[in-house]
């Protein structure tokens, strides 16, 4: 059996070397045949220099470099692509996930019953506010989203070669990571684990609401049948108020003054506009969801101490680029 381990770079200058060092020591336990991917997402310290020095002092990393900084979830992907193991353990590099739970997520899988062990957190880190914002978030994505969110995941998590399989076939080009993990099935088991505070997050607060409004724009057909349907109600109304004022008018003789009768007329324009661009959001939707062909990240060198004949070299699927899909 051969166990892959997934991890990104990015400001993880300080955390390689330790990581690397608990990594492998805790996947030995488990097995001799293993490997560990790093993917360097771009970034603007000494990370690539510091894996790269790793990797000729040990055979069994293999070091990702991508062209430019593409963002977390898609160096994941990435990464996944590349990983060749019968099982695939992925976790964050600067080590608030321990690797040692590795182990755990082992001695839980091989009782036979999941696909699937991933981590959550007891409670979300950070103050008040970073507290607060994640449950407003949680609370617009059951809302508004198709389907809830799980609470307090962290990134570590033990997954079999076909559930990875899956999972890179999609073809998302906006995405949250914890979205593909949920619609992507099979049997998923969690564990309570416990996650550090040691760094400060790469996620600022205006990069937390793009995320938000990514995840709903991008996976949530129920926000755009509620536009749909608001419009349709006001226009409704409007066309009900419009048959009060007239049946008035007709039995009682009581004419409509200018005012009311224009504010009548944008009720109802304004709502048949909303229809309108609702139903048309529908259909773009779905048109943008279908046309996306860009690749998920660009590579720009795989380090590997031995590479395969050039043969025999293989491309992931999720990072063939433009020219292989035209």
């Amino acid at each position: 059996m051969k166990i892959s381990i997934v991890t990104t770079l990015y400001r993880s200058a300080p955390y390689v070397h330790e990581f690397h060092r608990r990594t492998i020591e805790a996947a030995r336990k488990i097995t001799g045949d293993l490997e560990l991917i790093m993917v360097n997402d771009g970034s603007p310290d000494d990370s690539l220099e510091i894996a790269l020095k790793v990797q000729r002092s040990d055979p069994r990393v293999v070091v990702v470099d991508l062209s430019r900084n593409f963002g977390h979830y898609k160096a994941i992907m990435t990464g996944l692509a590349h990983a060749s193991g019968d099982l695939v353990f992925l976790i964050d590099s600067d080590l608030e996930e321990q690797p040692e739970d590795l182990t755990l997520f082992y001695e839980r899988f091989c009782q036979g019953d999941c696909d699937v062990v991933y981590g959550v957190q007891q409670a979300r880190r950070g103050g008040f506010l970073e507290r607060t914002g994640g449950a407003v978030f949680f609370a617009l994505v059951d809302a508004l989203g198709d389907r809830p969110l799980p609470r307090n995941l962290v990134t570590s998590r033990l997954m079999t070669a076909p559930y990875v399989k899956a999972l890179i076939r999609h073809r998302d080009r906006e995405f949250v990571m914890s979205d593909l993990w949920e619609v992507t099935g099979f049997r998923q088991f969690p564990m309570t684990i416990a996650k550090l505070s040691s760094s400060p997050s790469t996620y600022s607060i205006w990069k937390r609401i793009d995320l938000a409004v990514k995840h709903l724009t991008t996976s949530s057909t129920r926000l755009l049948y509620l536009v749909f349907y608001t419009g349709l109600l006001i226009s409704m109304t409007s066309v009900c108020v419009v048959i009060y004022f007239l049946v008035r008018y007709l039995t009682n003789g009581i004419g409509v003054s200018g005012f009311a009768s224009q504010i009548i007329s944008l009720w109802f324009l304004g709502g048949l506009i909303t229809l309108i661009l609702g139903i048309l959001g529908i259909y773009m939707a779905s048109i943008l969801a279908e046309t996306k062909r860009r690749p998920y990240t660009i590579v720009r060198s795989v380090h590997r101490s031995t590479n395969p004949p050039v043969g025999e070299q293989r491309q992931p699927a999720s990072l063939i680029g433009a020219e292989s899909q035209e």
